[in-house]
């Protein structure tokens, strides 16, 4: 299960320490629905809803999409894609299944050019993820795929290999499914596209990609509950009391990092689900993510002596799936022979000891957050332990946790532009 290591950050508080008294009312606030935003709490209950109704027909389907090709193109933007995505970086794609090519997550003809290039002369299927279908970019998206996609195979055919992640019963996208047949998923009422992964909204892409989904699910189902206990000794409550207090000690903006690279999309996933959180009414901690060790040769001197609102919170793994000895050289021309006969892993342990100790003496707290393994379990217990954390957190800042209403400005906005052009 997640641990969470506060000893790099207590230096930087009072002898009160974090104020659990707080955890404890925000996570009751939540809990019993009491809050703000109370409508958009089920995805606490999703592991045992898609367990009950849903998870045999997305392996049913992942089944057919891996039999009927080689690619899954997953349309979408922010949450409707980016949970997929970082659990296919993290966890890789597993024999049997599909690659995962994404689209419609911006408006760069480039990208789309890179992205048909990768697609090649390749079978694929696409998996639309909208709750409306009226979102411009991932609606341009699939407009795109679905010609291409006509164009290959013809309507009929193409029509069997669309799968729409969509409302239950309205919508532009919904619509559209019922007219041509397409096999659709629901996007959950009650739940907000950030918190949405464990349902069909990134069960559907992994399941296809062949990452073991039963796994996830009966691992964030336990995680749920473990996370549910009222005390300082959860790790939830630890996570978002400390932050929250290094916040009102003017640590403004929060660095999440690790040192594996595969984790760049899980950081992404993370700072949507806690900027769009967190970041209103003029207040919140602004997310952003470094790389380790690269990072540590770039963004490594503003964190080192920059201006002193950091905090960073560093996300290891107890296990890894990998190893790998340090060869001996005859000349030893750089001087590192006595690291020969080592595994990688045990160096880069040291390595992120001794940042976290060069960090800290610069005046930036330090939280650890250790994750039992790179795998099914350790995603599932990485996206439990970062929702119900940021549910607490946003409570205890006084705000709505699962609204965005700052969103839509952009949209009004861009419309109306374009509208111009009708």
């Amino acid at each position: 299960m997640i641990k969470v290591d506060l000893s790099g950050a207590v230096p930087f508080w009072d002898a009160a320490g974090p104020d659990y008294a707080a955890a404890a009312a925000a996570h009751r606030t939540f809990s019993e629905k009491s809050g703000e935003g109370a409508d958009f709490t089920g995805w606490t209950e999703l592991p045992q809803r898609v367990t009950a109704f849903e998870l045999d027909r997305i392996k049913a389907a992942a089944s057919r999409i891996q039999a009927m090709g080689d690619v899954l193109v997953v349309v979408g933007i922010g949450g409707s894609y980016l949970g997929a995505r970082a659990a296919y970086d993290l966890l890789g794609q597993k024999e049997g299944g599909v690659e995962l090519l994404f689209a419609g997550c911006g408006l760069s003809a480039c990208s789309l050019e890179d992205t048909i290039r990768r697609l090649g002369d390749r079978d694929f299927c696409i998996n639309v993820v909208s709750k409306s279908g009226t979102t411009l970019e991932p609606a341009l998206g699939f407009r795109i795929f679905k010609d291409l996609l006509e164009k290959k195979y013809g309507r009929e055919e193409a029509s069997k290999r669309i799968f729409a992640t969509t409302d239950a019963v309205r919508g532009a996208l919904k619509s559209a499914a019922n007219e041509a047949g397409w096999e659709t998923f629901v996007v959950p009422d009650d739940v907000g596209g950030r918190y949405s992964v464990l349902s069909a909204v990134g069960l559907l892409p992994m399941a296809a990609a062949g990452i073991d989904v039963d796994t996830v699910i009966r691992e964030a189902e336990h995680c749920f509950r473990v996370l549910d206990e009222r005390s300082p000794e959860n790790p939830c409550w630890q996570y978002a009391a400390a932050r929250q207090l290094l916040y009102r000690r003017g640590k403004t903006i929060e660095i999440l990092g690790c040192y594996e690279p595969r984790f760049r999309m899980m950081a992404e996933w993370w700072k949507q689900l806690y900027g769009e959180s967190e970041g209103k009414q003029g207040v919140g901690i602004f997310p952003a993510s470094v790389e380790f060790n690269a990072d540590l040769h770039s963004m490594g001197q503003y964190i080192q002596d920059g201006p002193r609102t950091l905090m960073e919170t560093i996300v290891s793994f107890e296990k890894t799936s990998s190893s790998y000895l340090v060869p001996r050289e005859e000349k030893d021309a750089d001087g590192l022979n006595y690291l020969a006969g080592h595994d990688l892993n045990e160096i880069a342990a040291v390595a992120r000891q001794a940042v976290k100790a060069a960090h800290i003496a610069g005046g930036v707290p330090n939280i650890g957050v250790q994750v039992s393994a790179m795998d099914e379990k350790g995603f599932a217990e990485l996206v439990c332990f970062f929702e119900l954390s940021c549910a607490i957190s946003g409570y205890m800042l006084g705000i709505n946790p699962f609204d965005q209403p700052g969103v839509e400005a952009y949209k009004k906005n861009m419309f109306r532009m374009l509208g111009q052009w009708k």
